[in-house]
């Protein structure tokens, strides 16, 4: 598990951090490629994903952040991976 932090924000593969209903919010309501998107999908989509990366703004010293973002890698572990449900929430790109 990595972490980068930057300027107020900082980036995690631990999934432990991931705000699960901030990504079935996002995903089952705000992206046009996975509307209505049930919670447990979203759920077995991460824990049967091995690299999800969340962002946050906040402070991972103090292990406090909201999280603005989600990534997660879809991958053979082989040959190929690819980059799924990418979103930053609006509230931070403005």
């Amino acid at each position: 598990m990595d972490t980068w932090v930057n300027e107020g924000f900082f980036i995690s593969t631990n999934k432990q951090y991931l705000d699960v209903d901030t990504i079935h919010h996002f995903l089952s309501q705000e992206a046009y490629w996975s509307k209505g998107t049930p919670k447990e999908v979203v759920i077995k989509s991460i824990e049967n994903t091995p690299l999800c990366f969340g962002v946050y703004k906040g402070d991972i010293s103090n292990r406090v952040g909201e999280q603005v973002g989600f990534a997660r890698v879809i991958t053979d572990l082989a040959t190929y991976a690819y980059l799924s449900d990418v979103f930053i929430c609006q509230v931070i790109v403005n």
